[in-house]
């Protein structure tokens, strides 16, 4: 089992000490090779558990009451920060919702792909330049854009769509046994989004997972092999069949998320 999240509890306290829960009793399991689709609206906590994979979230005010996130069977919740590190970028990639608040507007493009290869990997500044434009190369689709001339640019002189790019390929190059995908295609228009999630399905390598975070019922459809539904902080339904699960959800959350993307889908 590549992750297995059990019984996880995720909860932030405030500066006047109380106690907020933002997920409660959580139990996910990914395979190798499979793509698990977490579903849910704004605030249902599905953020907050996937962001605690790679532990993420600033602590305090975050803290897991119990439960566990076992990546590859080891527990992710009891490693320290250095081996955090190794994993972070290594073993998981992150693409988040946000690619202008992620990357840095100070660093070039280059720049940044370049120490990402150097923070995890014993190389030379000549070879992580060339792997920075080969992940380029593969990510800029039909761009009239040259990796050299991308790896030049600064984030705020690249469209949504070419940020959520370079995003892609800073949480893919290092070839990561999983990557977390929170809201990765929110911001992008739904040519550029189908575009993307084309992308991050032919460049994850095949014995890898994916956490796929999101409120979209229709991204899910391209990609899930699996999914969860999030209420509340809550797990109220799981499917391994996303084709069987659109057609008759179990859940009536479930049902109702089904229903608005059914009408949306033919407005």
């Amino acid at each position: 089992m590549l992750l297995k999240i059990e019984n996880l509890d995720v909860s932030y306290r405030g500066d006047d000490g109380k106690v907020v829960s933002a997920a409660r009793d959580v139990s996910l399991e990914l395979e190798r090779g499979e793509v698990l689709g977490l579903v849910g609206e704004s605030g249902s906590g599905k953020s907050s558990v996937a962001l605690s994979v790679p532990r993420l979230l600033p602590s305090p005010p975050a803290f897991y009451p119990k439960g566990r996130i076992l990546l590859d069977g080891e527990d992710v919740l009891a490693m320290s920060l250095p081996e955090l590190r190794k994993i972070r970028g290594g073993r998981i990639g992150v693409i988040f919702q946000d690619p202008m608040g992620s990357l840095s507007p100070l660093h070039r493009i280059g720049d940044q792909l370049e120490e990402m290869v150097l923070l995890h990997g014993d190389v030379s500044k000549a070879a992580a330049r060339e792997k920075a434009l080969e992940w380029l190369g593969k990510v800029r689709g039909g761009s009239t854009l040259d990796p050299v001339s991308w790896a030049k640019a600064y984030p705020y002189e690249l469209s949504g769509g070419m940020q959520q790019r370079v995003m892609i390929a800073m949480a893919l190059m290092l070839e990561p046994d999983l990557v977390v995908a929170d809201e990765p295609t929110t911001a992008l228009d739904v040519t550029v989004q189908a575009q993307v999630l084309k992308l991050m399905k032919d460049l994850h390598r095949a014995n890898g997972g994916i956490l796929l975070i999101t409120h979209d019922l229709g991204v899910v459809s391209q990609m899930a092999t699996r999914l969860a539904v999030m209420k509340s902080g809550v797990v109220v339904e799981r499917s391994d069949d996303p084709e069987g699960f659109f057609d008759q959800p179990e859940h009536p959350y479930s049902k109702s998320l089904v229903a608005e993307a059914k009408k949306t889908e033919f407005t």
